[in-house]
């Protein structure tokens, strides 16, 4: 009888994958079983060729070689992971190997790291395809019970192709003649670009934005406030005099109120989270970068088993998924959770009006608990933190709508008007689940109509009340943050007093996928693009002026959103990948002929008077997203060296981060406030104290292999990956 090959994605789901199945004999890259042999890729194993591959004439950057547009891509084996690609190939070719079954993230890019190796390899055998959207015993089972034929999934895989098809066109192609043109180290990318673009746009924003001083009258009342506005509705006077005047008017005179309504509402559960939504929570409440979260969620996903496939656009569950609720209620029916999952529980038929939605289920449902049973000591902080996320918004949408009583009432003073509203729960229904941290009022609401309680009140009752005028106000456009910038909600949005942020065009669809946005914000920090102010952040010089030289169409948020449908659509059989891989191909091309065409300039405004050791070129002095660094210019020559590292340790005068500056024995930590300390001296005050130093030692062997990797290749950035999962699953 035939073995079974079955090719996970990472050591540690392979690991899982062979635990279930059996697979207890160690071989070389694999695990060995009676009936299957589970193996694991490292992420991706083959790669699209460099430029290099396809022409000697690609080794030299030069405008005249643009546009490269190669007949036929080629895939590559990735040097750094060769030795575990080369055991895949060889289990593939096995006599008793009879078939394979693919096991990668189910997903795109998933799909894309097992068709790449399985073509490399040269595999021509029977293949099915497991999807599961859990790593739970039970789950695993169940998905092997159900395989699926690989060929439901060629569409799937066919988008893959196309999206990282497009991006080697477009973006190495831009990069190439940006860098040439101009003689420095610009990139441009179909996601990465209009990411930047958006957060440019919002500090011209700010910068332009002229704040003015503005004046408001307000009515105090007992237990509520009132506020005055004009016949026009205006409610904010940039004139104190004429907000004073207003007062006085209304000096020695009682309220009157001049209409009451009271009407019943309900505000229904918020949608369950998908990866999206679940980052910016997280960045909201606990300051975690996206790329963290989604570390962590991998975590809850792959080690615990607590949570579901965390890769997801979808905030819904469909139809199939409804039978396993009580199960997963039962699952979390530990610590904070149990009383309100048995009320849920006793609730019967639990209520899935507001997570059932078959059409808005994409390749996998919203982020939801597993069935697994719970155990929160086994948690870390950070993880729990996340679990508690996903958990309450669980229970939030499979809870009842939160009833209240809206109140909007408006009295006279006098010749003048005063306007309030209120809301007064009635029922808490799903905001139980939240507790303090629940807020009836919507993201939207206005400052004039927060949520405030009202005395029994009836029409044309009078009420003492007190006046006054609010204290000036200086409204100013909020700043980008890891957030909203790798979520696509840069953009501003509509013009006004202060500006809200607002996704960009393109309905639903955000920059991306929610796999890759985590890396964006990466990305623009490591190119030097953009640099970060406590939460906030800023683009440097040679952000700005990388937006005002790429070619306009690559800057558009909306365009990349369209590429995205259609590749959603080439996911699904709806549309042709030649046909788009064309059409790419032809808009790379024009990227190229606008960049050459420009007479656009750009200018190094960071340089030192330092050389380069390397090279002799002066040295440009940048923000890295750890610290400052000296960089050299040329691209080929890539030489950097650190000059400052933000350290976790504190000051001992006002507790602020430190900063780690100096080489060798002249090391010293310095604060803002002006203290300063050697680091010899500060490793023997904490060894004094007894603290450990970890955080100075992890800094310093960052910044040792910051300054050993010269260069910023997908080479380099792909063996910092797979080191970091090989120290992962040791």
């Amino acid at each position: 009888m035939g073995k079974t090959l079955v090719l996970a994605e990472k050591p540690s789901v392979a690991r899982e994958l062979a635990r279930v199945l059996g697979c207890k004999q160690k071989g070389d890259g694999c695990l060995l079983g009676g009936q299957y042999i589970v193996t694991w890729a490292l992420g991706h194993l083959v790669t699209l060729a460099d430029p290099e591959a396809y022409s000697k004439q690609y080794q030299s950057w030069r405008l005249e070689d643009l546009p490269m547009l190669p007949e036929k891509m080629q895939l590559v084996v990735i040097k750094q992971t060769a030795k575990q690609f080369h055991a895949v190939s060889h289990l593939m070719h096995r006599q008793d190997v009879t078939e394979l079954i693919i096991a990668t993230d189910a997903g795109r890019e998933g799909e894309l790291v097992a068709r790449w190796i399985m073509q490399k390899a040269g595999w021509k055998g029977k293949t099915k395809r497991l999807w599961v959207s859990s790593q739970t015993d039970k789950a695993i089972r169940e998905g092997f019970a159900h395989l699926r034929p690989a060929a439901e999934y060629d569409s799937l895989y066919r988008a893959a192709q196309g999206r990282a098809e497009a991006d080697w066109l477009v973006g190495l192609n831009v990069t190439r003649a940006l860098t040439c043109k101009h003689n420095a180290q610009l990139s441009a990318g179909r996601v990465q670009t209009p990411t930047l673009a958006l957060i440019v746009q919002r500090e011209e924003e700010i910068r332009a934005f002229r704040p003015k001083e503005y004046f408001s009258v307000q009515a105090q009342f007992d237990g509520f406030r009132a506020l005055y506005r004009d016949e026009r509705g205006q409610s904010r006077f940039f004139d104190r005099a004429r907000a004073e005047r207003i007062v006085s008017s209304c000096a020695g005179q009682a309220a009157v109120v001049a209409r009451l309504h009271k009407e019943l509402k309900k505000l229904p559960p918020p949608a369950a989270y998908d990866l999206t939504e679940l980052q910016r929570d997280a960045n909201k409440k606990y300051a975690y970068s996206a790329k963290q979260t989604l570390s962590i969620m991998q975590r809850l996903y792959e080690t615990h088993k607590l949570l579901t496939y965390p890769r997801t656009d979808s905030r819904y569950i469909s139809d199939d998924v409804v039978p396993t609720l009580p199960e997963r209620l039962r699952g979390i029916m530990t610590g904070p959770y149990a009383a309100y999952a048995r009320a849920i529980l006793r609730a019967k038929p639990i209520p899935t009006k507001a997570i059932v939605n078959n059409q808005k289920v994409t390749d996998h449902h919203a982020i939801i608990p597993t069935e697994e049973p719970a155990d929160l000591s086994a948690l870390s902080p950070e993880e729990r933190n996340v679990y508690d996320l996903v958990v309450r918004r669980f229970l939030a949408v499979l809870s009842s709508p939160c009833g209240y009583e809206e109140v909007d009432l408006a009295l006279t003073i006098g010749k003048h008007t005063f306007y309030a509203k209120g809301k007064t729960v009635t029922n808490p229904g799903w905001q139980t689940v939240y507790g303090a941290q629940a807020a009836l009022e919507e993201p939207e609401a206005e400052e004039e109509t927060e949520s405030q309680s009202f005395p029994v009140l009836t029409q044309a009752r009078s009420l003492p009340s007190g006046r006054s005028v609010s204290p000036p106000a200086r409204p100013s456009p909020p700043r980008a943050t890891r957030s909203n910038a790798s979520n696509g909600h840069g953009a501003p949005g509509r013009s006004s007093a202060r500006p809200k942020a607002a996704p960009y065009a393109g309905g639903d669809k955000r920059l991306g996928t929610p796999a890759t946005r985590a890396d964006i914000i990466e990305k623009l920090f490591d190119a030097f693009c953009i640099e970060r102010q406590g939460k906030e952040i800023r683009p440097t010089s040679k952000g700005r002026q990388l937006i005002g030289l790429v070619p306009p169409d690559l800057k558009s948020a909306a365009l990349t959103a369209q590429w995205e449908q259609r590749l959603q659509r080439i996911s699904k059989g709806q549309e042709s990948l030649p046909a788009f891989l064309i059409e790419m191909r032809k808009y790379a091309t024009s990227l190229v002929r606008q960049v050459i065409a420009s007479n656009a300039a750009y200018v190094h405004d960071n340089v030192t008077r330092e050389k380069c050791p390397d090279c002799g070129k002066f040295l440009l002095d940048v923000n890295g997203k750890r610290g400052r660094m000296l960089v050299c210019p040329d691209r080929e020559c890539g030489y950097r060296r650190s000059l400052s590292v933000q350290t976790n340790a504190r000051c001992p005068n006002c507790h602020k981060k430190l900063e780690l500056r100096g080489e060798g024995e002249q090391k010293m930590f310095t604060c803002i406030c002006g203290y300063r300390e050697r680091l010899s001296d500060f490793e023997k005050r904490k060894k004094a104290a007894g603290a450990n130093k970890s955080d100075v030692r992890k800094y310093l062997e960052r910044q040792q292999k910051e300054q050993a990797s010269r260069g910023n290749s997908a080479l380099a950035d792909q063996l910092a990956k797979w080191k970091a999962q090989q120290e992962e699953d040791e």
